[in-house]
């Protein structure tokens, strides 16, 4: 008789411009990096999430993915709905590694694989703007968690590094315009602009602040990681540093290229890849196959090489410690003619 295949369930929490078939092929490629005795299939469920969709659109794909049996949940990416997440995980016993910037969603059952970070990228972009001598900054933030988190941690930050907070606006994170309020903050006459957000409204900021012909240092947090899926923003993000995932220098980064150009491009499929591996790494080590043998699988995995970030980065969980990189993970980068490169 065969066995019956390890469901591992995958919950999408905003559109998938293909569907979700180059997140699962590079969470393939992952998985067929460690041996298992019986095949994994991909269970995938599409949800509307937060900002743009609702949180219970979240919990119903959720609630079929532990309908359907799964032993592991992959997602969700957006922070604000990591946080919904994390506690339906605990309440479900069903272990999920979800992929936000948010540290507050880890939990007993929730594990976080950090494509960014809500608390060290504002450190990032403190340190990096007084290592350009530039000792003003307006900011502008999401009016969400996930920007209102940014945005105070940036402050602190830059209490710490002698930087001037010399104006702050919130704005929708869905806004499409922000011509008055990148015109109230340029009065202040800073030297930098910060955009910090989940980045559907940094194509805003950045349209206003060329139409406004404000010739302005701009960094930003990893929401500019919207730029590798958005060709047509690019040119708005010109000559913008921001927080990203991936480095060119990473040895595991460049083995993956090798087999998957798609999968390698940039950070999502990179983190995919890891994450395939840490799953299935779980399973391998799990006594019993269930959710909570799953869990403690996920807990026995230490210290593997990660594709992403800087070379070095390495990956593992631990009881109580469910932050999946560890090491020069937050990597900064600049769009430059189309293109970003690393700094």
């Amino acid at each position: 008789m065969a066995a019956a295949p390890l469901l591992v369930g995958i919950l999408y929490d905003f559109p998938q411009a293909d569907g979700g078939a180059g997140f699962e092929d590079a969470v393939r490629q992952g998985l067929g990096e460690v041996e298992l005795d019986r095949p994994v299939e991909l269970v995938p469920r599409q949800a509307a999430g937060l900002p743009a969709g609702s949180a219970h659109d979240v919990r119903r794909n959720f609630g079929e993915l532990v309908g359907a049996g799964v032993l592991v949940i992959i997602g969700p990416a957006i922070s604000d709905n990591g946080l919904l997440v994390r506690d339906w995980a605990d309440e479900a016993r069903v272990p999920c590694i979800n992929y936000t910037g948010g540290e507050r969603t880890r939990s007993e059952f929730m594990f976080h694989y950090q494509v960014g970070s809500l608390a060290e990228e504002p450190i990032v972009l403190a340190e990096h703007l007084r290592q350009r001598q530039l000792r003003s900054a307006v900011v502008i933030h999401d009016r969400s968690p996930v920007g209102v988190g940014y945005a105070s941690a940036f402050e602190t930050a830059c209490e710490r590094t002698g930087v001037e907070v010399v104006g702050r606006t919130a704005i929708s994170p869905l806004a499409t315009e922000a011509g008055s309020v990148v015109d109230r903050l340029r009065q202040a006459k800073p030297e930098a602009l910060v955009y910090l957000g989940l980045g559907a409204a940094s194509h805003a900021v950045a349209v206003a602040r060329q139409e406004a012909g404000w010739d302005v240092a701009v960094v930003a947090n990893s929401a500019l990681m919207f730029g590798y899926a958005r060709k047509d923003w690019r040119a708005g993000f010109e000559g913008w540093t921001y927080v990203d995932t991936v480095s060119d220098g990473n040895t595991r980064r460049q083995a993956l290229r090798e087999r998957s150009r798609r999968s390698a491009a940039g950070p999502v499929g990179v983190a995919a890849y890891d994450i395939g591996r840490l799953v299935a790494e779980g399973l391998a080590r799990a006594v019993h196959l269930t959710g909570p043998g799953v869990k403690e699988g996920l807990e026995e995995v230490k210290r593997l090489p990660a594709a992403t970030g800087y070379e070095g980065t390495t990956m593992g969980f631990g009881n109580w410690d469910h932050a999946a990189l560890k090491g020069g993970y937050l990597v900064l980068r600049q769009w430059k003619d189309g293109k970003t490169v690393e700094l």
